[in-house]
């Protein structure tokens, strides 16, 4: 089973439509970021362990999540939670060499497996930090979009403050039931839709959970 047919099936199923998005999930190497023992699952659609806990998401997920975001070339995204640096790959592919991704990882050995994966298929459009992500990157900010890989209890504060005005957060809410939501940023005022149940690892941090 390859991407091909994953792709096809999410078609099918109405996760992912748009070309940038097909683009991107076809051309990014799933297997480069997925543990040795694990490879021969890289191409089902589910999360895989990644060690310290984490997870690289089912490529349904990084999908739909890539068309909630509405992500366009030349954005520059802010992702918290960098895992196995795959999702940051697929963004990257799809805001391209004009935009930029800063993604933040509060693990430092997952930090730094996925710089080097990263570096070694040429993304020099994605710049990995260590760090508390629910606090942001406020050096780099404000951001295009922003996107959360792990579940937290609210959208962090800081995370709205370096959202561009008109621009999108996308992340999973909740403890037990999770649920994943679209904020837009408009004014002062934020715009919330809901897309349904989710299973994400809880959101750890200042303005996560402690």
């Amino acid at each position: 089973m390859g991407m091909k047919e994953v792709i096809e099936r999410l078609i099918k199923e109405g996760y992912i439509k748009s070309d940038r998005v097909i683009k991107a999930l076809l051309k990014v190497p799933r297997e480069e970021f997925v543990p040795e023992h694990l490879k021969k699952y890289a191409y089902v659609d589910t999360p895989l362990e990644i060690g310290y806990g984490q997870t690289i998401s089912a490529i349904h997920m990084v999908g739909l999540m890539c068309e909630l975001l509405d992500l366009k070339p030349g954005m520059k995204v802010l992702e918290v939670g960098t895992g196995s640096g795959y999702h940051a790959a697929v963004v990257a592919e799809i805001v391209g060499k004009d935009g930029l991704v800063v993604s933040i990882e509060r693990i430092p050995e997952l930090a730094e497996r996925a710089k080097k994966t990263l570096k070694k298929l040429g993304y020099d459009n994605v710049i990995v930090v260590v760090g508390d992500g629910t606090l942001g990157y406020p050096e780099l900010a404000p951001y295009d979009r922003i996107y959360v890989t792990a579940a937290g209890p609210k959208i962090p504060k800081p995370l709205i403050e370096q959202l561009k005005n008109g621009g999108k957060l996308v992340m999973p809410i909740g403890k037990y039931f999770q649920e994943l939501i679209v904020a837009e940023k408009i004014g002062d005022e934020i715009k919330i839709k809901k897309y349904g149940p989710v299973s994400f690892v809880p959101l750890i941090g200042k303005e996560g959970f402690q």
